[in-house]
Parts: C-alpha cells; structure tokens; sequence
C-alpha cells in the first residue's frame, strides 16, 4: 500500500494524516469483477451525456482530510478517472470515468490497493437521505423552539410592565420585537401549516390545519394591528409557543410512519450480501445485486440460501424457519426447489437462480409486509371525519360570533371572533388521546413493553381474536430432549457422536448428556438422517426410525410404540442402536412455556379468544393445543405466511384481531392485524412488521400489555370529557362577550395543561421497573 501511494506520487499522504487517526485497511487483493457484471452496472452505474460513465462507492475506511487528498488525486493516478469528489461525512466517492480505457472493477483494485476497499452505496445512500430528511425536521422544531423562547422573554417583560409599569419606548421596543420574531415563526417552521391549510382548502377539505392556521394567522394579525396602533393586547407569545408544540407533535407523527419503511429493508438482513457464484468451473464471490436468473451458485453447509432456485447438485437438509415456522429440518435434493432466506444445514449444493431480490419469495413476503403496514385502521378514518366535522363546527362559531357582535357593538366584533378561534382552538382536544397514550407507552417502556404507536392501544381495549405462533412464543425456540427411554450410558454415547454434528437435534442431545460422563467418538460418518460411529469398543447409530431400518436394524415393538406415543405428543423420536441393537429412543420437541397456560387463562378472563397458528407439522401443533386447552377449530398447523395473512385478514374484517410471533414468517401476519405483537428474541423482519415488542421474556408481559391498554382508554374518556367540557364552557364565554383574546389565550394553554397532568399522573401500567438483566436489543 505504502509503495501504491508513493509510485502515485501521492506520499503526501502520510504528512497530511494525522498520526492519531491510523493507517488506511490493507489491500484485500479481490478482484472486484461482480462490479462489472450487467446486472450490477445496471443498478449502480449512470450514464452521462458526455459518454462518461458515474456512480457512488461508499468507502468505510475515509477517516481525515489526508483521506479526501488522496482519494480526490485519484484523476492524476489513473488516466481513465475524469473526475473523484469525497464526501467524507458520508464516505461516498462519486467517480466519473471513461470506460474505454479502464472497466470500474480495475478503479475498484485501485482503490482497494490505497487501503480503501469500495463497497455498493445504494444502501448507504438510502440512509444518508433518510438522516437529511430527519434533521431538516429537527432543524425546524429547534429554530421554532428558539423564537418561542425569545419571544416568551419579551412577553414576561410585558406582563411584568402590565402591572408594576412600563415606559412607553420599551413597550414599544417589546412589542415590534415579539411581532417580528412571532412573524418569523409564523411564515418560517410555521409556513407547514399555512401549506396545509391552503392545499385542504384547494382540495375542499377541511382538517385541522384549517382552524390552526385561521388562530395563528388571526392571533397574529390582530396583535400585529395593536403593536401598529399601539393600543389593545399582543399574542404573540401564544402564536410562536403554539407552532413549536404542532412541529413537535408532527415529527412523532412521522417517525410512525416509518414502520411500513423499514419492513421491507429488512429482506438485506435475512440474506447474505455476497454469494459463491460457479463461473467456469470456479467459485467466485459476488455481491448479491450481481446475481441474474441462470446463474449457478454454491452454498456451503451452515450458511444461507440468498435466491430462489432450483437444486442441481446435493442432498443436505433445510432449515425453515424463516420462512414457514417449521421447527424440524426437511430435506432436500435434486431436482427440488429452494428459497431465499433458508439455512444450509447438512452438505454443500449446487442450486441454479430463479428469483433475487425482491422477487423472491421472501421480497413478496416483505412487501406484503409493507402493503399491510400502510393501511389505516378504521379508527383512524372515523377520526379524520369527526376532526373535519370538528373544524367546521369551529368556523362557524367564530362566523356566528362576529356576525352577532357586529349587529349589538361592531367595535368588538374582531376581538371575540379571535378570542373564539382561540379559545376554540383545537389543541386541548387534540392533546387529549395522544398525551395519554404517550404517558402509557412511557409507562410500558419501563415495564419491558415497547409501543411503536399509541393506536396500539387503543385497538387492544377491545377483546377480540389472539392469534398466537407456536415456535419461540408459546414455546421456548429451541429444540429439547424432552423424554428418554434407555440407559444413561446409551444417552452419552449418543452424545459423543452428535458433538461432531451441526444439527438441531444433536445440540438438544448434547445439552441432555451435560451431567453424564463425556465421551470420545472416532469413525463418525454422517447422513442426511442420522449418525453412525465407535464409541469406546461399541458401534453407535442414531436417527430416525427409516434410517435405522434402511441400515437393516429391527426396530422393537417396545421402542415402536415408544416412538408412535411420543409423535403423538408432538415430539421427532430419535432412535439410538448399539452394535446393531435398538434398545434406547429420546423425543425431541420445543417445551411449552411455563407461563402459557396462565396467559391463556388471563387472555379469556379479558374477553380475547386465544387461537395456535403455526407453521410447524399439524401433529406437532394439535399436541400444544391440546396441552393448552385450546379447541381444535382455533389450533391451525402446517400454515404458510400467506396463510396466516388470510387468516388474520379474514378475523379482522369481523373484529379486533392481535397476532404475536418471533418469525419472518409471521411478518405479514403481524402487520396485518389489528395489532401485531412480537416476542423477545424475534426475527428483525416481525420487530419491523409489529405494533409491540416485549423485551421480557415469557407472555405475562402479554397480559399486562392487554390490561394498560383497558386502563389506558379509561384515562382518555376522562381527558376528553375534561376538554370537550372545557371547549364549551370557553366557546359560550367568548359568544357572550365575556373573555377577552388575552384571557382566552391564557386559558387555552391552561386547558393543555390540565390535560398533561391528568395524563402523566395516571396509573395506566404499574410503576416497575424493567429488570436491569434485559436488553431492550432483539437478540439475533
């Protein structure tokens, strides 16, 4: 690297970096060719009139101005490069280059050689606009919160002079002050709801930008008239306070909504970002974006399948959990097809690509996801038409208003149609649910109970269907040696040999045999069904009953009936032989939670309908049902994630329905429902997709999440009656003349106040804290 730099003559370099910030990564001598390949050059290659091709490469080693000297001198080092701009915040590289003298994977090499090994910016792009898009909003909640603040100090001079005195020039110079800082707010963060007012009047629909922006914009012009003529009350105070609370607000808005977003882009985390692609009989690594429809790839034994195919060589078994739930490996060989986002178990394969991306079956999962996740709950419908009949109860008010005070004394006919705009001015009714559901989601916080929204709770208070997943939520998520029949010799034997195997099943016999004597195993072979070995002077098998039998054993009727009674229970018998005997057998299965049969119970003294929904095998599904008393037209295996969307569909369009689950498999499910609820230890696809994630371990978090929301909803009828009350009280004084605009404007944010305290010093969920153990971090 350091001869690359100093042959550039670029060794500069080493005196412009600073000695504290590090060497540049060493080279890591790939080759980059993927980069050429059409289809990568498709997505991330532009180009340009002059016949020059661009693109952005995202460089996560740029540390230091030195970094952006050298990189930008790429021009003078390589001829093809017209031009290299670093933006070192970001780490992107924009090169344009000429590609007739040099292909973008040898300026690739290039780089990688200085020590900055380029990787695809598509997604660092994504989050760059992201981030500017968030910090412009912050931007515009913190100038707003600054003028409100400066316009609050002129305001207490005011109110202090309007009682101890005041000297007519400061008044003045406090007045044209606040008015020039109020306009400022107004038609600076303050101009995102003029826009609104003026696109709902447009599209002739009133919301409730219109009765804000007419308060604003009448509070505004009203005090500025008065600091003109120097005579009557200002508001300005109220009109830069009021804008800085609605931004905020409107930015909690948004980050809900990035739920749906985020949903789909969690397809990148459930495949692997390179693949082994077969070209010409070798094997080279290549980005996923690269891959085509035809192309052969290799995957290795314990890594993840990243596009749809179909197997053209091997035999190995499938873990498919991600996508169907399914808690057992099943196999697979040639000619068979497989999916995106399964895991290799067993044996290398040769598979040939049918769908990437998006257009697997798992990128069809994740924009049913989104799809599901966009739709607006009835209740927010019902609430977009009260809000509009609300408005235009306001303006009318404030019409009558004038136009009764302009028949009986026109001097203060203004001066109580804005003392109705602001006294009727939404805020307290509007504050009256989401204060509450903030201080709930708060409360739940603390309790291990995250809320991504508080609709959530709205939809719980309501019983309905409670459709569960089988796999990591009713049960524990990790297979187990439940039952064992045989000695406890036999059982550590069989342990030898599963130590030497990467499989489910081997790691519940290996943690079974914990307390037994280990021991040491040699000649292990593997199978597809099943293990053989020695074990001291003994030959050991062990696996299913067909594989034992194709190995020419007898299965005993003991160890038969053995095996059919722990099926039954929805247990996989494993059968273990020794020198040709079968005389032991173990059932693996995933145990049910402790806590499940008390959760139920609770959940029906609520008035929900619990229900099994699973992917995994029906008999395996029907043996949990039955153990949790659940009734069989309710206890549903073997169901595919498009299933389980149909399902959930079906019961929400006859009432509230919740989903919880910890799979992909379930992502959809959860979005779809009225409430989708994920499990600690989830798939980052459901944590995505759901409404709520229960950092607590077990379901008792479950049952507390469905009594806060009963309790929750309790608070908000009482803040309502409180504000509606308080808006009519405020809307009859102002008709009849008897509150001025100061004292109106004095008592719309009492009334905001009023509401917060009722909402914060509510018992919603109790007061405890979440253990110090837990990790609010989704465990991979």
């Amino acid at each position: 690297m350091h001869g690359a730099i100093t042959a550039a003559g670029a060794d500069r370099f080493y005196r412009l970096r600073p000695a504290e910030s590090g060497r540049p990564a060493k080279p890591s001598e790939r080759g980059y060719q993927e980069m050429d390949h059409p289809g990568f050059q498709r997505l991330q290659v532009r180009a340009q009139p002059d016949g020059l091709l661009a693109t952005e490469l995202y460089l996560p080693q740029v540390h230091c101005a030195a970094c952006v000297w050298l990189l930008e001198r790429l021009p003078f080092m390589e001829p093809a490069v017209a031009e290299a701009r670093l933006d070192l915040r970001r780490g992107l590289l924009a090169l344009r280059w000429d590609p007739v003298q040099a292909t973008l994977s040898s300026l690739a090499r290039r780089l990688d050689s200085l020590g900055y090994p380029p990787h695809p910016a598509s997604a660092a792009r994504q989050r760059v606009q992201r981030r500017t898009e968030d910090r412009r909003q912050l931007l515009r909640i913190a100038l707003a919160g600054a003028l409100a603040g400066n316009v609050m100090l002129f305001a207490f001079a005011l109110y202090g002079g309007a009682f101890a005195g005041i000297a007519r020039e400061h008044r003045l110079l406090f007045r044209w002050g606040s008015m020039l800082l109020a306009l400022a707010a107004l038609f600076g963060p303050g101009r995102l709801f003029l826009r609104g007012a003026v696109a709902g009047l447009r599209a002739r629909r009133a919301h409730m930008d219109l009765p804000v922006t007419l308060g604003l914009c009448a509070a505004a012009g009203w005090s500025a008239l008065n600091t003109v003529r120097d005579s009557g009350e200002v508001y300005f105070d109220t009109v830069a306070l009021l804008i800085f609370l609605l931004l905020l607000g409107r930015w909690l808005q948004h980050r809900q909504r990035r739920r749906a977003q985020d949903a789909i882009e969690q397809i990148f985390s459930l495949t692997p970002a390179h693949a082994h692609r077969v070209v010409d009989g070798g094997v080279r690594d290549v980005p996923l974006e690269s891959l085509e429809p035809g192309d052969s790839l290799r995957v290795l034994a314990g890594e993840t399948i990243p596009a749809d195919g179909e197997l053209l060589e091997g035999q190995t078994t499938l873990d498919l959990a991600v996508l169907t739930g399914e808690s057992r490996p099943v196999p697979a060989r040639a000619p068979q097809q497989v999916q995106a986002g399964t895991v290799n178990l067993s044996a290398p394969i040769l598979l040939r690509v049918r769908a990437v991306g998006e257009a697997t079956r798992l990128g069809r999962l994740m924009r049913l996801v989104e799809r599901a996740a966009e739709r607006r709950a009835p209740v927010e419908q019902l609430a977009d038409r009260v809000a509009a009949w609300f408005v235009m109860a306001v303006l009318a008010l404030a019409l009558l208003t004038a136009g009764l005070w302009l028949w009986l004394d026109p001097s203060r006919a203004l001066e109580n149609a804005v003392a109705m705009l602001i006294v009727t001015c939404p805020c307290a009714l509007g504050l009256a649910t989401p204060l509450a559901l903030v201080a709930a989601v708060g409360r739940a916080a603390k309790r291990g109970i995250l809320i991504k929204g508080g609709d959530t709770l709205e939809s719980l208070a309501s019983p309905g269907l409670a459709w569960l997943d089988k796999t990591g939520t009713l049960t524990e998520g990790d297979s187990q040696l439940l039952r064992w029949e045989g000695p406890s010799e036999l059982l550590a034997a069989a342990a030898a040999l599963e130590r030497q195997v990467q499989h489910p099943v081997a790691r519940a016999v290996v943690r079974a045999a914990a307390q037994l004597p280990e021991r040491a195993a040699s000649e292990v072979q593997r199978a597809q069904r099943g293990v053989s070995g020695r074990v001291g002077e003994q030959r050991i098998q062990l696996g299913s009953r067909a594989w034992l039998e194709q190995q020419g054993l007898t299965i005993p009727p003991l160890i038969a009936s053995q095996g059919e009674a722990m099926a039954s229970d929805g247990l996989s018998p494993v059968l273990v032989a020794q020198d040709g005997l079968v005389c032991g057998i173990g059932g693996v299965g995933d145990p049910i939670r402790p806590e499940a049969p008390a959760a139920l119970s609770a959940l029906r003294s609520l008035g929900w309908q619990p229900g099994l929904l699973s992917g995994d095998h029906p008999q395996v599904v029907a043996a949990v049902g039955h153990q949790l008393g659940l009734p069989e037209e309710r206890t549903l295996g073997q169901v595919s994630p498009e299933r389980k969307l149909a399902v959930v569909e079906s019961g929400a369009r006859l009432g509230p329905v919740f989903m919880v689950g910890d799979g992909v498999n379930d992502a959809a499910a959860l979005s779809a429902a009225t409430v989708g609820i994920a499990v600690r230890g989830g798939a980052e696809a459901s944590l995505a997709a759901a409404d709520v994630y229960l950092v607590r371990p077990g379901l008792r978090p479950l049952v507390e999440l469905v009594q806060g929301a009963r309790r929750t909803m309790g608070i908000i009828r009482r803040n309502l009656a409180v504000s509606l009350a308080y808006n009519l009280v405020g809307a009859s004084l102002a008709m009849a003349g008897l509150i001025s605009p100061l004292v109106a404007a004095v008592l719309m944010p009492l009334s905001s106040l009023t509401v917060v305290t009722m909402s914060y010093r509510s018992r919603s969920f109790p007061r405890a804290p979440c253990p110090s153990s837990t990790s609010p971090s989704p465990s991979p």
